[in-house]
């Protein structure tokens, strides 16, 4: 009988360790979200909002941050058909899906890379970035996580948002939804104004913590679209 109930008690004790395995699937070095789900025109409302502030001009420069299999890409190109559009992700994988796709229809004036951040993309370039339910893993709000460490960290959602900043022109616009960080509690955003919120209804329902990583119990955030300062350089 203490023998069966030894193995019983291991088994459960495996299965406890297989599901924390799944729950907080592990990372890529530098990545945030671990899952590559995406959809086809996913945020509309968001889509017409920068459509109608940034215009359509063959000197347009967009830049899809984690752009996962490409439909977000390809979604823009409807939205700015004259833009220069380019799509990065950590994922090698997704970035040949990427490319596949483009060889397979028009796909002028759309580029991909493989990349785990902007510090090889050029300064003062674009005049949007889009990173969209990227900086966020959604085991965090699944799990009932009090604190987002040891999987995600604040100082590197700064540090990534710090070099977006680098990399949008002066009244560029970034566009951060779904995230687990507020960009208001970063030392960069006071070079920034809020220029779109999103409904509470056009939330995900992904947790938010400080920037100690610490829970924020029951928050919500409604800003996702922030313009640079002309000023910016100045400060």
């Amino acid at each position: 009988m203490k023998f069966r109930a030894l193995n019983l008690f291991a088994a459960v004790a495996r299965k406890s360790c297989h599901t924390l395995r799944r729950r907080f699937r592990r990372p890529l070095p530098g990545q945030f979200q671990a899952y590559s789900h995406t959809l086809p025109d996913r945020y509309p409302w968001l889509f017409n909002f920068a459509r109608a502030n940034i215009g359509d001009s063959a000197g347009a420069r967009i830049l899809s941050f984690g752009c996962s299999h490409g439909e977000e890409v390809f979604t823009l190109r409807k939205y700015f058909p004259s833009a220069m559009i380019k799509g990065i992700d950590i994922e090698p994988g997704n970035i040949s899906r990427c490319e596949a796709r483009a060889q397979s229809g028009d796909a002028s004036g759309i580029t991909f890379a493989v990349a785990a951040n902007t510090e090889t993309e050029p300064a003062e370039f674009y005049d949007a970035i889009f990173c969209l339910a990227v900086l966020c893993l959604g085991d965090l709000t699944v799990s009932g996580a009090r604190r987002s460490d040891p999987h995600l960290y604040f100082k590197d959602f700064e540090r990534m948002v710090t070099d977006f900043s680098r990399c949008l022109k002066p009244g560029g616009i970034l566009f951060l939804h779904t995230t687990n960080f507020r960009f208001g509690d970063t030392a960069v955003s006071r070079n920034f104004d809020i220029v779109f919120e999103a409904s509470l209804a056009q939330l995900a329902p992904d947790v938010l913590f400080d920037n100690d990583n610490r829970l924020l119990s029951g928050a919500r955030y409604l800003p996702v679209g922030f313009r640079k300062r002309y000023s910016a350089l100045r400060q």
